[in-house]
């Protein structure tokens, strides 16, 4: 097979480059995070679509919230979340972001992106011996190339790029970034120009994901449903040899591009751990300390609403707020909630802190009221 099937990993620190690009229309840069879970479905039906969509923020929060569990916990931490009720999950709930939505009478499908709070998921895997470094490796562009009779494919859809787009690794200790295929893709760069190994155009689509490297994943299909996919070359994380024909136990070549791209996934995260652990952990001990130095306070607030859907996005906008670590509910009607807030430092910087997201924190009959401004 000729030199130019391989993964080619481009580092591109190009200064010598940089007047020679354009920007472009950005579509990025995609936000990472190893406490965000993306993509999460759900499929709901009652009697209408809003008390639907309710259940379906509930449920996606549950859902989201195990799946992070598998990803960066333990064994011993997937069973304690998997015996978790509902109340004891929403708390950790930092932001829901809705990808996709379908909204029919009684029904409500869609696809979401579900933000947890760093601190208290830290806090929770801590009893479990498990220590969350949240520091990402760097994040890599992936150009799925799939060889089929008719030559190279780039942005078609084939077997090569449904499985990165399936591999969903935005959110890990490696980002792995699947470009969109738009036609700002297309102008920017084609299979041929991957082939040549254009630069120029290999740091345009960089620049317009905002990525450290960009990895040109070249695979074709083998025999049986296999696929065969070669690496080697330089990367940010270090040097790269892979040479390996996929088989999945299904025989179906979709399968077995699955697996390739979960096993190149996890040599990638292997070296990232391995390197740059120690360096991770360090930054880790730096954040604590500084979290630490803020004097954390806990008191109780009532919130009002309408209804359910006022207070799902009450509680969004209140654990939105910055330096607000914990939102316990305490009690919960059909009118109100009584919730232990947790905060970092004093009243008078939460109250402005609340009103950068539109809310007012006051007192009201002895009491202290959060509520929109």
């Amino acid at each position: 097979m000729g030199k130019s099937f391989k993964f080619k990993f481009i580092g591109l620190v190009l200064a010598c480059m940089a007047g020679l690009v354009g920007l472009g229309h950005a579509a990025g840069p995609v936000e990472t995070s190893v406490f965000a879970v993306q993509g999460v479905a759900v499929d709901v039906t009652d009697t209408d679509a809003a008390t639907a969509k309710n259940k379906a923020l509930i449920e996606v929060q549950v859902r989201a919230f195990r799946t992070l569990a598998g990803q960066i916990g333990s064994p011993e931490i997937v069973a304690a979340v998997e015996g978790m009720e509902e109340k004891q999950i929403l708390p950790y709930l930092k932001s829901l972001s809705i990808e996709e939505e379908s909204i029919s009478p009684g029904r409500y499908i869609g696809k979401l992106t579900v933000r947890f709070l760093p601190e208290r998921v830290r806090g929770l895997y801590s009893k479990y011996g498990v220590n969350v470094v949240s520091t990402q490796g760097p994040s890599f562009l992936v150009l799925p190339m799939w060889k089929t009779a008719d030559g190279w494919q780039l942005f078609e859809d084939n077997p090569w790029r449904r499985a990165w787009i399936a591999l969903r690794a935005e959110q890990s200790a490696i980002p792995v970034i699947v470009p969109l295929g738009d036609l700002d893709d297309s102008s920017k760069i084609t299979a041929q120009d991957v082939l040549s190994g254009d630069e120029v155009k290999l740091e345009a689509i960089r620049r317009r994901y905002d990525v450290k490297a960009v990895l040109v994943a070249y695979a074709e299909p083998a025999e049986n449903g296999a696929v065969l996919a070669k690496a080697e070359g330089s990367s940010p994380l270090g040097k790269i040899s892979f040479d390996k024909t996929y088989d999945a136990e299904t025989g179906v070549i979709d399968d077995s591009a699955v697996l390739a791209t979960q096993r190149f996934h996890k040599v990638m995260l292997d070296k990232y751990r391995s390197g740059a652990r120690d360096v991770a952990a360090k930054a880790e001990n730096t954040e604590d300390s500084a979290t630490k130095s803020n004097v954390r306070q806990a008191m109780n607030v009532a919130v009002p609403f309408a209804g359910p859907s006022e207070w799902n996005k009450l509680r969004s906008r209140i654990l939105s707020a910055p330096g607000i670590v914990g939102l316990d509910v305490a009690s919960l009607g059909g009118d109100g909630a009584v919730v232990r807030l947790t905060f970092n430092g004093g009243v008078e910087a939460v109250q402005e802190k609340l009103r950068a997201v539109g809310l007012e924190l006051q007192r009201a009959g002895g009491a202290w009221v959060i509520q929109p401004l």
